[in-house]
């Protein structure tokens, strides 16, 4: 087998598999027959490590997806694989641009490990080829991003909180509990989380604003430029497949991922509102916007440290300062 995992550091957080390992999942997801020709480990994910998987008797790749060891999740990002598989049928609303899933395994009887394997998409991620189109061809691609969100908003949930669980009767109740894990994890850690449970002290001060939103919807977790596909040969930017939903949840659109990405420049972006639709900017809901800002201030910098980005940690604390100013 052509094997090319990426090379880390023994103390990094992804750790890639070996060879056999890799052996042994297609055999266990195929067949006894089945013999992976070549892996290619995929740099460009920060959780999962991330395999193309080309075997014999099949055409096309696969992708392999690993999950972190249980012991390396933090609380606040526990079995995020799980949860998106159990969040599919709610994505069928996009179900034309995902992957779909051949194989999952929880067992750990394999490796001891989550894993899945997904057909593979065709297409070139988004940062790499916007860039071979015109700016003036941008505002294309952000409004169907705008269009991908508002028809996964627009799904209704049974609970807010993670979509696999645990599951909560309010708003208020799931954002609170959020802010407290990460805050938790922070600690964990050894970093000082003093500013993430002050913004959950706001948060349950806040109660009856954040349960103004009385329906829960679904929010992608983490859908951004870094998780769509474009076609290399179209004329102008076209999405052809949309990944990683790790972290969907029912909620608040407004505290997606996505909402916060598409607010944070006035450029080429701001083509996402014309097919998403107008925010919410009445005073209730810029509050909650605050709100959401501190708890992505918070998982951010949880990732800085996982990635052993010591800088990008200390400046987290200057911007929730400010958040925690704003909403003072």
């Amino acid at each position: 087998m052509d094997f090319q995992p990426v090379e880390r550091a023994s103390e990094a957080f992804q750790q890639s598999l070996t060879e056999k390992e890799i052996g042994e999942i297609c055999r266990r997801a195929f067949g006894g027959a089945a013999t992976p020709v070549s892996a290619v480990e995929l740099g460009t994910g920060m959780y999962n490590n991330v395999y193309r998987v080309d075997l014999t008797g099949r055409e096309q790749p696969v992708v392999l997806r690993v999950a972190p060891e249980e012991e390396r999740q933090f609380r606040s990002e526990r079995h995020m694989m799980r949860n998106e598989f159990v969040s599919l049928p709610w994505l069928a609303v996009i179900a034309p641009l995902m992957p779909q899933v051949l194989v999952a395994d929880w067992s750990h009887e394999v490796i001891g490990r989550d894993w899945m394997i997904q057909t593979h998409l065709d297409g070139v991620p988004a940062p790499e080829h916007l860039g071979a189109y015109p700016r003036t061809a941008w505002p294309v691609f952000f409004r169907q991003m705008g269009a991908v969100a508002r028809s996964v908003h627009d799904v209704r949930g049974p609970h807010f909180g993670p979509v696999g669980g645990p599951g909560y009767g309010s708003w208020s109740e799931a954002v609170i509990a959020s802010l407290e894990e990460i805050a938790a994890d922070l600690e964990g850690v050894g970093l000082d989380a003093g500013d993430v449970r002050k913004a959950a002290e706001v948060a349950a001060r806040g109660r009856t604003v954040l349960d103004e939103v009385a329906v829960p919807r679904l929010l992608t977790g983490d859908l951004w430029t870094v998780n769509a596909l474009l076609d290399p040969k179209a004329p102008e930017p076209l999405i052809t497949g949309v990944l990683d939903f790790d972290r969907t949840w029912f909620g608040d659109p407004a505290a997606d991922w996505t909402i916060r990405m598409a607010t944070a420049k006035e450029d080429e972006r701001t083509a996402f509102w014309q097919s998403y639709g107008a925010l919410d900017r009445s005073p209730d809901g810029m509050w909650r916007a605050r709100v959401y800002e501190a708890r992505h201030l918070g998982a951010i910098r949880l990732e800085r440290h996982r990635l052993g980005k010591a800088g990008a940690v200390r400046e987290s604390y200057g911007a929730l300062a400010e958040v925690l100013s704003d909403l003072a």
